[in-house]
């Protein structure tokens, strides 16, 4: 589809009113930091359970969530429907295993959870790494959702105005990390959370009402435009046929599950509010806004094939990252019309907004790592607060800057798709390291090490040998076939060798796990008796 130049116009205004919006925020709470690391990490630790539960969803609810689930599940159906349960499940384990303990165990990052009972720096270097490589994989995504938008937008003719589209988002990034910190970080979020949820109920409502409300007619309807028939309602259609599939299926499940918890923006939420009662109450929000969210993406996901046609997603954008936008279009009267374009035109502004939003929070909790941790950790004796959210500014823009470069070689690939990349490494090198911290009195420094770097290495160098990189026409370097592990997601194989990592580095240790620290650790993480 081409689009108008009134829906041009239109998209731009909106989306720069947001720009403009957002930029006052960061100039105003420029104005009023103290500058302590505090401040800049955690904004002073001053945000409500419900405005910190906003800015969670809003951290959460991604331009993968908002483009690339609706556009999995207008292409492949209930298959795509994977990704919206998953990311839904995956709070529950957030909220049961970690949100209130890792509120009372740690300051600013995951380092400092896992470092509370063990050697610092060791711990510190590996958890820091590791945090660091799953926000730039995290940002790889959204700058991909970036560029499909500007493609749609400007007709899909301009490869040069989509890369700098994303040069673009990157460099109001790194301006929003570097000079608000965490509190303009937390109010966009708050915004932005707003916005989307206001626009995916907006189409969700059209889309119902296209439909009389009866979901069995969107279902059918949905399924007769597939081109696939009833198949596009029954599992299989992606991840069926042979056994290859059903294993990319069970270790995306895996990643899905249990990588939201061991997502670095995740985690240092829960240092922005006063107490652990606050992290908890924080969550619950979370979940309500989250879980409304999720089942819209699948209305809009069936709704997108049922109106649009699979076929014209899959035109329009090869990895379906456009269906929002296309049914947004298709809503307000199609080509021509002018309720289509203002209806686009929101969708993309929003669809831009969220992508702002969420590489705001993820550069900040990267350079956060990046100084609290490396930086902290080879200089500890030198670095001082002051000195520290230096390197952290510093830190956002050499993250930005990768971000861009792998953002533009990975712009064919589904944005959901690659969230499913990070939360497999954040689940193979993140959780393990963090539930053993919290759950195993005999965990040690070698364990903690052999944890993180036993997950990560795994799943960076599958990834690496899989079809993701090469050896088929989807893949970053379709021309070359270095292809040597099958699945797509490294997930059920790199996560276990977390775990067992972890445990062989603690059993083969001799250091003896420091019974007064553990003590100490176990009473901060349960009743948050000495908690910052």
């Amino acid at each position: 589809m081409i689009v108008g130049g009134d829906q041009q116009t239109l998209a731009l205004l909106l989306f720069s009113a947001f720009v403009a919006a957002t930029l006052a925020i960061t100039t105003w709470v420029s104005r009023n930091r103290r500058g302590s690391a505090e401040e800049f990490y955690t904004g002073g630790r001053l945000f409500s359970p419900m405005e910190n539960g906003f800015a969670i969803a809003g951290d959460y609810m991604s331009a993968a969530s908002f483009l690339g689930i609706s556009g999995l599940i207008a292409l492949y159906g209930y298959d795509g429907m994977l990704y919206s349960v998953g990311f839904l499940v995956a709070w529950l384990v957030v909220l049961l295993l970690v949100a209130e303990l890792v509120r009372n165990c740690g300051r600013f990052t995951l380092a400092d959870v896992v470092a509370a009972r063990m050697s610092e720096r060791p711990v510190r270097i590996a958890a820091g790494t590791s945090s660091v490589t799953v926000s730039v994989l995290y940002l790889v995504a959204q700058m991909v959702g970036a560029g499909s938008l500007v493609a749609l937008l400007l007709g899909g003719t301009s490869d040069a105005a989509r890369s700098w589209t994303v040069v673009g988002v990157g460099a109001l990034m790194v301006v929003y990390v570097s000079l608000g910190g965490m509190r303009a970080t937390t109010w966009i979020q708050i915004v932005k959370a707003v916005l989307l949820m206001a626009g995916a109920i907006t189409l969700t409502v059209l889309v119902l009402l296209r439909f009389h409300g009866d979901i069995n007619l969107l279902l059918n309807s949905a399924a007769e435009r597939s081109g696939h028939g009833k198949e596009f309602l029954s599992p299989g259609l992606k991840y069926g046929g042979d056994w290859t599939a059903r294993f990319d299926f069970i270790s995306l499940g895996l990643a899905l599950v249990l990588g939201t918890a061991g997502l670095p923006h995740i985690l240092s939420r829960f240092y922005t509010v006063p107490t652990a009662r606050a992290a908890r109450r924080s969550v619950v929000w979370s979940i309500g806004l989250i879980g409304g969210f999720y089942l819209m993406t699948i209305v809009l996901g069936f709704g997108a094939a049922a109106l649009v046609g699979s076929a014209e997603v899959k035109a329009s954008n090869p990895a379906g990252n456009t269906a929002v936008a296309l049914l947004a279009h298709h809503l307000g009267g199609g080509a021509g019309s002018t309720g289509g374009t203002v209806l686009f035109a929101v969708v993309a502004a929003v669809a831009f907004a969220t992508i702002l939003a969420v590489v705001a929070g993820i550069t900040l909790a990267s350079s956060a790592s990046v100084a609290h941790d490396l930086y902290a950790s080879l200089r500890r004796r030198h670095a001082k607060q002051r000195s520290e959210v230096a390197v952290a500014r510093v830190a956002a823009v050499g993250i930005g800057a990768a971000a861009i470069a792998l953002g533009l070689l990975a712009r064919d690939l589904n944005v959901a798709f690659l969230v499913g990349l990070a939360f497999a490494v954040a689940a193979s090198a993140n959780l393990p390291v963090l539930l053993y911290s919290l759950f195993w009195r005999n965990f040690t420094t070698r364990g903690a090490v052999w944890s993180v770097y036993g997950g990560l290495v795994p799943a960076l160098v599958l990834v690496l040998v899989s079809p993701v990189v090469s050896g088929s026409p989807e893949s970053l370097f379709p021309d070359v076939d270095f292809q040597f592990f099958p699945l797509q997601n490294p997930g059920l194989v790199s996560i276990p060798l977390g775990f067992v990592a972890g445990w062989l580095g603690a059993v083969t240790s001799r250091e003896m796990p420091d019974e007064a620290k553990n003590a100490e650790a176990e009473v901060r993480a349960l009743t948050g008796a000495g908690a910052v």
